[in-house]
């Protein structure tokens, strides 16, 4: 059916040291996390912005490491029964409340999964073409459905499609019911697009301009079935300006789970002179980055650090952690557990420190709601002061 998602474990952070009252704490500018504000509270004006991997439903190993047509089969049949059984119309709802409850400008979107489904087939498989139409799960028209009951209103600035596979599936177990012979006992074919996200909050003072979208250079590629497939990540930009901010580039990413050096080749393009993180606006750059400078160790911090080297602040926080649940089936009693957020891969970063700076963040979706936590991954917000 497609690509894992980020399912790793880290060694537990080093306990952050945290002085209550002290709006400029050393450990924080040392490691360029934390509160900094550099004395500006008060001025300029501020915008809220926020990061949320909607985790698209399923852990997909069991596809990539099929060794036969019939294992591959049946994966991709154990799927389609993990995302029904995760049940995204409920977790949209706790998604929505998240999202209403930090009330963020704007919002970066990752694993907005598209669920289609249609007859039986190899060839999307084989051809690298999908065309399966029929909508299962739309997670996009969901959340946005839920987020616009109230008078808050959200609306989509840009979609980039990325990942993108169809292929067969026993989707109810049973042998021998399939129409084809030929694909083991598959009765039907699932879908999956994964798409990155803009959405920002109208009537509230939010301009947005200049959308753009694309897919990396760099992707990893790995064979399913016996076929190479390349695992398509990308971000979505606009600009933006937020109730007196002057205008700022506003981009979101979702980059390379598995492969650190695919990871920091893609977080290369970001801030190339051409990058979308590149301008010459002030930069607000979040998303999924599956990568860090202390809460990971190895090559999983490449990535982060290029983006460092490159001018980039943190401006969330990291108290609590909101990474990520190891179990991939989210109702309450299937095994995940707020102890499994041990390490941060979500962030939210600017590029020109004396001109954006932090001036409060948070951590939401830490304990589960309706009976299922609302993502694998926890929200990130914060809220970000433009000076004048």
């Amino acid at each position: 059916m497609g690509y894992p998602p980020h399912r790793r474990s880290f060694a537990p952070a080093l306990a952050l040291l945290l002085i209550v009252g002290l709006l400029l704490p050393v450990a924080a500018m040392a490691n360029g996390k934390g509160h900094d504000d550099h004395g500006h509270h008060g001025k300029g004006h501020v915008a809220n912005v926020m990061t949320r991997n909607l985790y698209l439903g399923a852990d997909l190993t069991p596809a990539i490491l099929a060794p036969t047509l019939p294992a591959f089969v049946a994966a991709n049949g154990q799927i389609l029964r993990e995302v029904t059984a995760n049940n995204f119309p409920v977790r949209a709802r706790g998604l929505a409340s998240e999202i209403l409850k930090a009330k963020p400008d704007l919002v970066g979107l990752q694993e907005v999964a598209l669920w289609r489904t249609a007859p039986p087939s190899l060839t999307p498989v084989v051809t690298g073409t999908p065309t399966a139409t029929t909508v299962r799960y739309d997670y996009l028209k969901e959340l946005l459905a839920e987020l616009n009951k109230g008078p808050d209103r959200y609306e989509v600035v840009v979609v980039q499609n990325e990942f993108d596979l169809e292929a067969p599936a026993d989707e109810n177990g049973v042998a021998g019911d399939g129409p084809n012979p030929a694909i083991a006992n598959a009765e039907i074919n699932g879908r999956l697009t994964m798409r990155d996200v803009i959405l920002a909050r109208r009537g509230a003072g939010v301009e947005t301009k200049n959308p753009q979208s694309a897919n990396f250079a760099t992707n990893l590629v790995v064979p399913v079935a016996g076929v190479p497939v390349t695992v398509k990540r990308g971000w979505t930009a606009t600009d933006a300006r937020v109730r007196g901010t002057g205008w700022f580039r506003f981009v979101n990413t979702h980059l390379e789970a598995f492969q650190p050096l695919v990871r920091q080749a893609q977080a290369a393009e970001l801030v190339a002179p051409t990058g979308p993180a590149t301008s010459d606006l002030p930069v607000v750059l979040l998303g999924d980055l599956n990568s860090d400078d202390d809460t990971v160790t190895g090559a999983d911090r490449l990535a982060y650090e290029t983006l460092l080297a490159a001018g980039l602040v943190e401006r969330s926080t990291a108290d609590p952690l909101g990474c990520c649940l190891n179990s991939s089936l989210l109702a309450v009693g299937k095994g995940g557990s707020e102890a499994d957020f041990d390490h941060q891969v979500d962030h939210i970063m600017t590029r020109d420190p004396e001109v954006v700076t932090l001036e409060d963040s948070g951590v939401s979706g830490i304990q589960p709601v309706n009976g299922f936590w609302d993502s694998d991954h926890a929200g990130l917000f914060s809220t970000l002061r433009f000076d004048d």
